[in-house]
């Protein structure tokens, strides 16, 4: 007998709940991936050689604490995207399983993965903008910082001072790195998960969670980084003499690897491979144990 399913609105609750949860953990390393992302902008010299040269010289320069700069902006994002991605995705996917329960094919999880993406990229912009800022802000010259004390503070004045419409500058790229993202994260825990399962080496329990977890975790980090330099550096540009630095996505991707590398356009991939795979595991983990508790103590049923 098919399990009877989880009411949308506590879908979308426990998807912004869990990633906000993995965040808390992971935003020092999403802050040293930025970080590196930026260095070398343009041809210039690289500020960074590694992940921990990155870390030491925030620590040394800036204090510990500018480790979790952008905290809040990390949160919200969160509570935007990841909220409004894993409700869509998790309806979408109940929609298209079979009568049985069946899950769908590969191919449909990839689908319904972009289509969430591309939603839940589109509602976090705001606050995705925000946090690329502010985390950021820290290498640049005291005089050129923009020295945003919160998220609001961000959102606020970037209205401001740019305009509403400035808090979607981005939009496309991010969009596109959602959709690689959600197409590659989402449908490659599942699969993972059911090949993981089919093995009868794994049960479906937390080291299942985790195996399929660090699985979806690489796969996503080689598919979507790319991207992500992209959206970075477009989402910190700013304007000069009324012109923006870069035309595009294409002008990032393509100036990176004339100027710096085309092997730079995986700039940052220790970093962002150790926060997406800790955040992914922390994220899924959480996600699957709230649904089992919600069953067994809201819904009542017996779990095995």
């Amino acid at each position: 007998m098919a399990q009877k399913p989880i009411p949308k609105p506590v879908k979308f609750l426990f998807g912004g709940t869990s990633g906000m949860a993995a965040t808390v953990f992971v935003q020092p390393l999403d802050l040293v991936k930025n970080r590196m992302q930026m260095s070398g902008e343009g041809g210039a010299a690289k500020a960074h050689k590694s992940s921990f040269h990155a870390i030491r010289s925030i620590i040394q320069n800036e204090g510990v604490f500018a480790l979790y700069n952008g905290l809040s902006a990390g949160l919200l994002r969160q509570a935007t995207y990841t909220t409004t991605r894993l409700g869509i995705y998790t309806t979408l996917f109940d929609m298209v399983s079979g009568p049985d329960g069946k899950p769908p094919p590969f191919y449909q999880k990839a689908v319904i993965g972009m289509a969430a993406g591309a939603c839940g990229a589109f509602v976090g912009t705001p606050a995705d903008l925000s946090l690329i800022r502010m985390t950021s802000d820290g290498r640049l010259p005291v005089d050129q910082r923009r020295g945003y004390t919160s998220v609001f503070n961000a959102l606020m004045r970037i209205s401001r001072e740019e305009g509403f419409f400035a808090l979607w500058r981005g939009c496309g790229p991010t969009i596109v790195r959602a959709m690689v993202v959600n197409a590659a994260q989402l449908a490659s825990y599942s699969q993972a998960k059911q090949f993981l399962l089919s093995t009868k080496y794994f049960q479906d329990n937390i080291g299942c969670h985790f195996g399929a977890s660090m699985i979806s975790g690489l796969v996503t980090t080689l598919a979507s980084m790319p991207v992500d330099i992209a959206k970075t550096r477009i989402q910190n540009m700013k304007i000069i003499d009324g012109k923006p630095e870069y035309k595009g996505s294409l002008d990032v991707i393509f100036g990176v690897a004339r100027n710096e590398g085309v092997f730079s356009l995986w700039k940052g991939f220790t970093p962002y491979y150790s926060r997406i795979g800790p955040h992914t595991v922390i994220f899924f983990i959480i996600l699957e144990k709230s649904n089992v508790l919600y069953r067994k103590y809201v819904m009542g049923e017996k779990t095995t």
